[in-house]
């Protein structure tokens, strides 16, 4: 089990998705969610990591894809910064498809066929992150929550009925490109997912995240709606504390000529009754080709409630979706 197709083949109507929503991060979801999966094709899991230099303009990802059911991990690394947006250009790319997943694998501690090293030092909180392409790239960092991983509350994102846990933490080390040490010192996000995700699934939404410091931050994930980009989760930590977004929308400004985001406005609201406004402007951007979706995800340099904040805005459209605006542009 684990390392091949269905014996029958997977389709709209002999699957119903099951919502997996789970609302509390434990040491056991450090851990592959396999037993949970079914026999869906499309059963996946993922663990990304985030983390930027801002006097460099660069900014960087793990990612990894599992799909236990057909055996295979994908995704891997990338590292970009103001000289170029095209994968094929910044200073480092790595995306696989499909490659082999040993049967053996722990997630707690791995080092994966895509490169992508983690290591569990304390559930939940703290993980030794790490990447080896020899000369091109050598990454040795550590990841350090500075809240508990927030669960999935807005039934209505991009998301669906997995479950997923999004997490600010300090990413400290250094990663070594093409011969040049680069300190890393920042505050980045990471997420974790388990559920139903089919190639075919996207639409269009962004991820926004931001953080001023260990006790100041805000994620947004949004909705393409007719009145506008409206939160469809999300949370504001503020003093130390998280709470769920329950109002919010995002504003763009767009340069006409590429259709790229060229400012950016968060407004919203939290449980608490806390303000968020965060108004930024994209430093860098790398485009991301994920099956049949595009992520044009920028560097943000944030003004959050009056506070200097990094972060990123994952702008995510439907490959064919983006095309069309952009013909009809032309």
């Amino acid at each position: 089990r684990g390392h091949g197709a269905p014996q029958d083949p997977v389709t709209p109507s002999n699957v119903q998705e099951r919502d997996m929503t789970k609302t509390e991060f434990t040491a056991a979801d450090d851990q592959f969610h396999f037993a949970l999966m079914g026999d869906d094709w499309w059963a996946t899991e993922t663990a990304w990591y985030s983390f930027h230099v801002p006097e460099r303009r660069l900014g960087g990802w793990f990612y990894s894809m599992f799909r236990p059911n057909i055996g295979t991990v994908a995704g891997g690394c990338w590292i970009w910064d103001d000289t170029a947006h095209l994968p094929w250009e910044v200073p480092y790319s790595a995306n696989y498809t499909a490659l082999e997943l040993p049967a053996a694998t722990d997630l707690a501690d791995c080092t994966l066929p895509n490169g992508v090293a983690m290591r569990v030092l304390e559930p939940g909180m703290r993980y030794a992150l790490g990447y080896d392409d020899g000369d091109r790239l050598r990454c040795d960092l550590t990841f350090a929550g500075i809240m508990p991983p927030e669960p999935l509350t807005g039934r209505d994102s991009t998301f669906g009925k997995a479950s997923h846990f999004d997490q600010l933490g300090r990413v400290a080390g250094e990663i070594v490109l093409h011969g040049e040490t680069i300190p890393v010192d920042c505050i980045g996000m990471r997420d974790r997912t388990w559920g139903r995700r089919p190639e075919d699934r996207p639409r269009q939404a962004a991820y926004v995240t931001a953080a001023a410091d260990e006790h100041t931050g805000f994620l947004a994930i949004t909705n393409v709606r007719p009145e506008g980009d409206r939160v469809a989760y999300g949370f504001l930590l503020c003093d130390g504390r998280a709470a769920t977004l329950v109002d919010g929308e995002r504003r763009l400004e767009r340069d006409p000529a590429t259709g790229w985001v060229t400012r950016i406005e968060i407004t919203g609201e939290d449980a608490d009754g806390r303000a968020l406004n965060a108004s930024g402007i994209p430093v860098s951007r790398i485009i991301v080709n994920r099956h049949t979706f595009i992520d044009i995800n920028s560097l943000i340099h944030w003004d959050l409630n009056g506070r200097e904040a990094w972060g990123e805005d994952q702008d995510m459209w439907p490959v064919h979706r983006w095309a069309r605006t952009r013909r009809a542009a032309r």
